[in-house]
């Protein structure tokens, strides 16, 4: 999986964001924090408030805040919000793809390797990244990354 700056920006601003609790912070406030190109941040943000996961106010009192609970939101759902869907074959959601002879194979993969990339995007949320603490089984991954085979991940 190849995260692209946009995404990875994204999500450290959301991180900051989810500190930040119902308090507006200001792009340039995001950008310094997470040193991040404050132009480039501001389409991020409202990539994010068009999503539904950011809402933002203009003025003096202004800025950013989430849109709904850290807890309620998940990595997963920033990556689409910025990138579309987490995994897809030449546009294709892999579903849609199909490869002849021996190739035939490599659909199931693409579809696994999906599933395999959710069941951990989607359990880790804002509040995780924020504290600084992980799912147990995905913990279990940076510690033991063969643990991978773990039937709570697939």
């Amino acid at each position: 999986m190849r995260l692209s700056a946009r995404v990875d920006y994204a999500l450290r601003a959301s991180a900051e964001l989810a500190v930040a609790g119902s308090h507006p912070v200001t792009a340039v406030q995001l950008a310094e924090a997470q040193q991040i190109p404050p132009k480039f941040l501001e389409n991020i943000l409202g990539q994010l408030r068009r999503s539904g996961l950011v809402r933002s106010q203009r003025g003096p009192e202004g800025g950013y805040w989430l849109a709904r609970p850290a807890e309620r939101i998940s990595l997963a759902d920033i990556i689409r919000a910025i990138d579309g869907p987490l995994l897809g074959v030449r546009g294709e959601r892999p579903e849609h793809v199909g490869y002849e002879g021996p190739a035939r194979s490599l659909q199931e993969v693409w579809i696994a390797l999906r599933a395999s990339e959710r069941s951990i995007l989607e359990q880790v949320t804002l509040a995780h990244i924020a504290a600084g603490e992980l799912p147990a089984p995905v913990q279990k991954l940076t510690e033991d990354p063969s643990a991978w085979e773990s039937p709570s991940l697939i």
